[in-house]
C-alpha cells in the first residue's frame, strides 16, 4: 500500500486572512521571527498496489477538480513510502 499526498497552497498573489490570522497572533504567543503565515490544506490518499504513471494521472485529475480549486489555488501531488 502506497500514500499519495495531495497539498494545496492559496496561490501567491490571494489574500490568505487564515494565514494573517495566525501571523498576528504569534507575538502575543511570544513567537518573534517568523515574517508570513500561509494556510493550505493536506490530503493523505492511501493507495492499494503499485502507484503507477496512470494512477498518478488519476489523482492528479482528482487533485485538479475536487481537492482544489484552481482559479485560486496550486497543488503538489508526491508518493510518500
Amino acid at each position: 500500500m502506497a500514500r499519495v499526498v495531495v497539498d494545496v497552497m492559496l496561490k501567491p498573489d490571494i489574500l490568505d486572512p487564515q494565514g494573517k490570522a495566525v501571523h498576528g497572533a504569534l507575538p502575543r504567543l511570544a513567537v518573534q521571527g517568523v515574517v508570513g503565515v500561509r494556510q493550505g490544506k493536506r490530503f493523505e490518499l492511501e493507495i492499494d498496489g503499485e502507484v503507477s504513471d496512470e494512477r498518478l494521472a488519476e489523482i492528479d485529475e482528482i487533485a485538479a477538480t475536487l481537492l482544489s480549486n484552481p482559479v485560486i489555488e496550486d497543488y503538489t501531488v508526491s508518493v510518500q513510502q
